[in-house]
């Protein structure tokens, strides 16, 4: 999933940014959110620490309360993410050279006085096309809406009860995809485990593992015992080999 971050402390500019997204993204069936945020203080930190998936920023470089810099440097250096895409979107053209020599790995640098609309459309059309190259996804349409679901965000994938759908349990989310799990299996790796013929799981995502109660817990809290005999054997055996 998309996840579009604004942080602007003028209400005005988060609307133009906000409206420029939808715009571009009623062009795509990709699902998407939007967060809107006044400052760099306690919102903007919970969103920048919470696992939600593919993540976009557009940072003022000054508000009120704190520096789009600031918070760029936050990403990449304290959260050691380097995944996320930021832009600067900002009325201090003057910082444009400080902000692209910091090693930041900023996307663009866009000023709100210089055809702001048709570069918020250009950088989104780069965005989208990260987003939709990305490697190491699971992909699929449904109920006419694109989902790409990062690999390493998938928790486990269980058959839906009475049904021929699986249920996706991602670490931002639960998603429903028409497939049974050997079809989804295709599009795995070797992270992911088949321990019983309704349930798959990622091994990169186990917390502990149980042998006497046949449990796993995910480092999400969430638990299963749907393992079989056979699953549990080789459950056992991964668990010793890729640890």
């Amino acid at each position: 999933m998309l996840n579009f971050i604004i942080c602007d402390d003028e209400l005005e500019f988060r609307k133009l940014i906000i409206d420029e997204i939808d715009k571009f993204m009623m062009n795509y069936d990709a699902e998407y959110k939007k967060y809107e945020c006044e400052n760099y203080e306690k919102d903007f930190e919970t969103l920048a620490r919470k696992e939600l998936g593919f993540k976009v920023y557009f940072f003022d470089i000054k508000t009120k309360n704190g520096s789009g810099l600031d918070a760029a440097r936050f990403i990449r250096e304290e959260l050691d993410d380097w995944n996320s895409i930021i832009i600067i979107v900002t009325a201090f053209a003057e910082y444009r050279y400080e902000a692209l020599s910091n090693r930041l790995y900023l996307l663009d640098f866009i000023s709100k006085f210089d055809n702001c609309k048709s570069k918020l459309k250009e950088t989104l059309k780069i965005i989208y096309k990260q987003y939709n190259s990305r490697e190491k996804c699971l992909s699929y349409e449904y109920n006419y809406t694109l989902y790409k679901i990062e690999l390493k965000d998938i928790i486990f994938i269980e058959k839906e009860q009475d049904s021929k759908r699986c249920i996706i349990h991602a670490s931002y989310g639960t998603f429903k995809a028409p497939f049974t799990l050997n079809a989804l299996s295709k599009q795995l790796d070797k992270r992911f485990l088949k321990v019983h013929k309704s349930m798959i799981l990622n091994i990169d995502k186990i917390s502990t593992y149980n042998t006497k109660e046949n449990e796993v817990l995910f480092v999400n809290g969430m638990s299963t015992n749907l393992i079989s005999r056979a699953g549990k054997k080789e459950l056992i055996e991964y668990v010793t080999n890729n640890r």
